[in-house]
């Protein structure tokens, strides 16, 4: 080479020709490692993404399955809960109207009570001998008490009705909660169902694994409490049905009870003041002999006393007899049998005068007797009219607690004159 030629080169090592070959097997055989690596790389990530695809498309799928089953059940369940709902609804208004019935029912014993009370305060006002304890007192009191009883029964069982009512209200207020609670998990179930891949709203939600609701439970665990809060509704129903029959049976035997009590009540009445009309009859009738009586002791009274002034006149004839015959002289003033008689008719006259005034007085103070004894039947008669008067007056106020109409009569005195048969001794009002 000439000496003018020049060259240029890297500052570079060189490396040979060997060296060189070997550079190109062994890339060559790196090439050949890594497809074969990228193959199977690719072939495993076929087979994975398939494999996933398919679990994802399974899991889906098991997952609305479950989804569907889960919406069903709650369905089941919420409409279970609903029906018994609107049964628990219907059953708190009958029980609240039964209540409300009982109340009222309470309200118009006050009426019974007071008349009674009235009828007993009226026959205390019976005077001398016909303030007795007679039947119609005794029943009178019975029925005050009966009545009494069925207030505070009636009472209890408004109390008791309250009470019940407060716990359906309870169970109202559960079965409601759960109700709502059910529609907003079945709501949030059917927008899962729905969602898909091209749905919005969807996001990464980093803590839904590792973050738990502390109220949260087992499906075992809303199961129970799903089956206890419908056997506690069907008990609550079940109780309310049997309470409120309860009641409404309480209350037709207290009525029966006090109708019962009402007419042998009433019969004891009219059946005192047909005693009392009797005894009053019998007075009458006595009073009547005792005024007889006296007019003809008073009239025998009056013979007697004429007899007593007859007598008189004959004894003072007697003796003035006697007294002239013992101015005779001599021998003519002797014993003989026309003063022994005379001497014995003054005996006998003034025994006779004793007797008629003894049996005067006897008469007299017989007389006095018969007054005093026409005094007290008269007040006996006055307190057996007070007495009548007064049981009537009874039957006229208890008229109001008979509601339905028994007889075309005017009023209830009427009524009763009939049924005890009275119509002659009482007559009725015209």
């Amino acid at each position: 080479m000439a000496k003018f030629v020049s060259t240029y080169q890297k500052p570079l090592p060189h490396i040979s020709l060997p060296d060189w070959y070997a550079k190109q097997w062994m890339l060559r055989r790196s090439a050949d490692i890594r497809r074969v690596e990228a193959c199977q790389l690719r072939n495993s990530g076929k087979s994975i993404r398939s494999e996933r695809d398919v679990t994802t498309k399974w899991d889906t799928y098991r997952n609305n399955a479950r989804l569907i089953d889960r919406v069903t059940e709650s369905s089941r369940w919420k409409d279970t809960l609903t029906d018994l709902l609107q049964k628990l609804l219907i059953e708190i208004c009958m029980l609240r109207d039964e209540k409300a019935d009982t109340e009222k029912e309470i309200e118009n014993i006050d009426l019974p009570l007071r008349i009674i009370s009235e009828c007993i305060s009226i026959r205390n006002c019976r005077r001398g001998t016909e303030l007795t304890y007679d039947e119609a007192d005794v029943e009178l009191k019975k029925e005050l008490c009966a009545i009494a009883n069925v207030k505070e029964s009636f009472t209890n069982k408004a109390q008791a009705a309250w009470e019940k009512l407060n716990h359906l209200e309870d169970v109202k207020f559960k079965l409601s909660t759960d109700i709502e609670d059910k529609n907003e998990t079945i709501r949030i179930d059917r927008e899962n169902l729905e969602m898909n891949d091209t749905c919005v709203n969807m996001s990464y939600k980093p803590r839904t694994l590792t973050t738990e609701k502390t109220d949260s439970i087992t499906y075992e665990t809303w199961l129970d409490r799903c089956q206890r809060l419908q056997m506690l509704a069907d008990k609550e129903l079940s109780d309310s049905y049997t309470f409120r029959e309860a009641m409404r049976v309480m209350k037709e035997c207290a009525r029966n009870d006090i109708k019962a009590q009402q007419d042998a009540t009433d019969y004891t009445l009219r059946k005192r003041i047909y005693q009392t009309q009797k005894a009053r009859n019998e007075m009458e009738w006595q009073k009547l002999k005792v005024q007889k009586e006296m007019e003809m002791l008073g009239k025998e009274i009056t013979e007697l006393e004429k007899s007593l002034m007859n007598k008189t006149k004959v004894v003072k004839r007697v003796e003035t007899r006697l007294e002239n015959r013992a101015f005779r002289l001599g021998s003519e003033l002797c014993t003989d049998e026309v003063e022994l008689g005379l001497k014995n008719e003054v005996l006998q006259l003034k025994q006779t005068k004793e007797d008629l005034i003894q049996i005067i007085e006897h008469a007299k103070a017989s007389y006095n007797n018969l007054e005093s004894l026409l005094i007290r039947i008269d007040k006996n008669l006055d307190d057996k009219q007070h007495s009548l008067n007064t049981d009537v007056m009874c039957l006229d106020t208890r008229s109001v607690l008979k509601t339905e109409d028994k007889s075309s009569l005017l009023n209830e005195t009427n009524r009763n004159i009939v049924l005890t048969h009275m119509e002659k001794e009482i007559p009725l009002e015209s």
